[in-house]
């Protein structure tokens, strides 16, 4: 056990290169030495450069789009550090991939939450952190431990700091299953809570009913784990201004993005929305009014705990 614990490295799939070394830098080590490739038709190419005997590995990946690629790249990353001896490896997923998927809604459908979950085991790995899953059942899907960090801290203190706390503030959660995350921040911000009543007219369409809650000359926060397409949060920003709130902010640790999802973002004319970096954005698609935080000292400051056999349930707050 001493000689994994006096060898910590820390390797980069592709997604989450950046992501990476922040918390490379944070930890004070180099980022490992790996080539990502391509062969010609078009299957993933992986070799490590560095000695991993023994080691104490973390391969950081998230599985956001495009998914299946991400994904797969893990997977064969995780089976080259296995077959290179390496002492451990945990896979380190700031996003989660086909989370939604993590039950059976209707008849004849797959759970591929725990399909993916159980592709990360067989392929080596001992251990898993990841950040804001969609569904927190998901834990109970994989068969090694699980580390589930919030991201929770890094938003508030940036709240804080922005002084959004002590501004006449209502926090919202856009749908009824976020109440429980509303209601978190809402205390750590000494807010007012606010839920909107939101029925679901198809599989990618909603209907913003009404707002349970008085948001009338308020400044508003809407929080979410991800934003996907944008609509949820579009649609409930309309509705609170409707309502007479002031300035909406919405807070969501993955920016998914999927599709039109930053123009309809603008369109909602929302004072300023916080992502974190658990998904890469590409800087020059970045408008003025997203925020980007960095989730690289908490996931930095896990990696060390977990590395040194010490309480990571301290940071799950």
């Amino acid at each position: 056990m001493m000689g994994i614990r006096n060898r910590l490295q820390v390797f980069s799939g592709s997604a989450s290169v950046d992501l990476s070394k922040r918390v490379c830098a944070k930890l004070g080590i180099k980022p490992g030495d790996i080539y990502i490739g391509k062969f010609p038709d078009g299957e993933v190419e992986i070799k490590i450069n560095d000695d991993v005997r023994g080691a104490d590995v973390f391969v950081i990946q998230s599985t956001s789009a495009p998914t299946n690629d991400n994904l797969m790249e893990l997977l064969i990353i995780i089976d080259c550090l296995k077959r290179a001896s390496a002492g451990r490896i945990t896979a380190v997923l700031p996003y989660f991939g086909y989370a939604r998927q993590d039950r059976k809604a209707e008849g004849r459908v797959p759970v591929t939450a725990k399909l993916v979950a159980n592709l990360i085991t067989r392929a080596g790995a001992e251990r898993v952190l990841t950040i804001d899953l969609h569904a927190a059942q998901i834990q109970g899907f994989f068969d090694i431990p699980v580390d589930h960090l919030y991201a929770a801290p890094v938003m508030t203190d940036y709240l804080q700091r922005i002084n959004l706390g002590n501004s006449n503030l209502v926090v919202v959660s856009p749908d009824v299953g976020g109440i429980k995350m509303a209601r978190a921040y809402a205390k750590k911000l000494n807010a007012d809570l606010a839920i909107v009543d939101k029925r679901r007219i198809g599989s990618k369409q909603t209907e913003v009913m009404h707002i349970i809650g008085n948001v009338s000359d308020k400044n508003v926060l809407l929080i979410d784990d991800m934003i996907s397409t944008a609509t949820t949060i579009s649609e409930a920003a309309i509705v609170l201004r409707e309502q007479g709130a002031k300035n909406i902010y919405a807070c969501a640790t993955h920016a998914v993005l999927c599709g039109n999802a930053m123009e309809k973002l603008a369109r909602a004319k929302l004072k300023e929305v916080i992502l974190t970096d658990t998904i890469a954005l590409d800087s020059a698609k970045i408008k003025s009014f997203i925020k980007i935080l960095s989730i690289s000292e908490l996931v930095g400051e896990a990696i060390r705990r977990i590395h040194n056999s010490e309480s990571v349930s301290s940071l799950f707050i």
